[in-house]
C-alpha cells in the first residue's frame, strides 16, 4: 500500500518517542520509504541509530551537520520537496508551537515550515503527546487549532497511562493507528494520481 512513497518522519522530544521507531518500522515494512528528522530533544530519548536499523536511512537531527547541506538546495528544502507525506510523532506541545508560530530554530521546525505543500494538501499528519495539564493548557489549545487551521492532520492524543503515571488524555496514537491514517492519506494520494 505504501510502496513508492516517501514519507518524512519528525520526532520531538516526548517520552512517546520510543513509540516513533516503531512506526517507522511498520511504514518501512509496508514499502515506504523513510527519512527521519529528530530534533535534539528526541535525540536525548531515543539514538539515532534505532531508526537507521528499521529505516535503512539516514537519520537527521542537526541544521549544521549530518550532510544536510551538501545539496544545491539546503537541507531542509530538499527533505520537505523530497516528501509525499510528513508525519510528526511524537508531537509535543513545544514542535506544535513553533509550527502554529512559524518559529523555525531547529532542523525539525525549519523543515516542517518547508512542507508548506503537503500541509495545505491535507499529507501532514501530528500525533500529539504531553502530560494532560499541558493539553488542556488555553496556549497549546490555541496552537492545535491554529495547526489543524493551516491544514495539518491530528490523530491523537489518546487517553490513557501517560508519563507520570496519571491516568488522562494526552497519549500518543498508537503506531498502528497513525500507520491507518498514513495509510489513508497514501490512498486519497493514489486516487488523485
Amino acid at each position: 500500500m505504501l510502496e513508492n512513497f516517501n514519507i518524512l518522519l519528525g520526532v520531538s522530544g516526548g517520552i512517546a518517542a520510543y513509540k516513533a521507531v516503531d512506526l517507522a518500522s511498520k511504514l518501512t515494512a509496508a514499502g515506504a520509504k523513510v527519512t527521519t528528522v529528530m530534533s535534539e530533544a528526541a535525540c536525548q530519548l531515543v539514538t539515532p541509530k534505532s531508526f537507521e536499523a528499521v529505516t535503512c536511512s539516514p537519520v537527521y537531527a542537526n541544521l549544521w551537520t549530518n550532510n544536510v547541506f551538501q545539496h544545491e538546495k539546503p537541507g531542509h528544502i530538499n527533505l520537505a520537496e523530497w516528501a509525499d507525506i510528513v508525519i510528526v510523532a511524537p508531537a509535543t506541545a513545544n514542535i506544535i508551537g513553533k509550527i502554529a508560530n512559524g518559529i523555525c530554530d531547529d532542523l525539525l521546525s525549519t523543515t516542517l515550515c518547508a512542507c508548506w505543500p503537503l500541509i495545505k494538501s491535507g499529507c501532514a499528519l501530528l500525533a500529539p503527546a504531553m502530560n494532560n495539564n499541558m493539553w488542556d493548557n488555553p496556549a497549546v489549545q490555541r496552537n492545535v487549532g491554529t495547526v489543524k487551521q493551516i491544514g495539518f492532520v491530528l490523530i491523537g492524543p489518546a487517553e490513557g497511562r501517560l508519563a507520570c503515571g496519571t491516568e488522562a488524555i494526552g497519549r500518543m496514537a498508537e503506531p498502528q493507528d497513525i500507520f491507518k491514517a498514513v495509510e489513508k492519506i497514501a490512498s486519497k494520494l493514489d486516487a488523485e494520481c
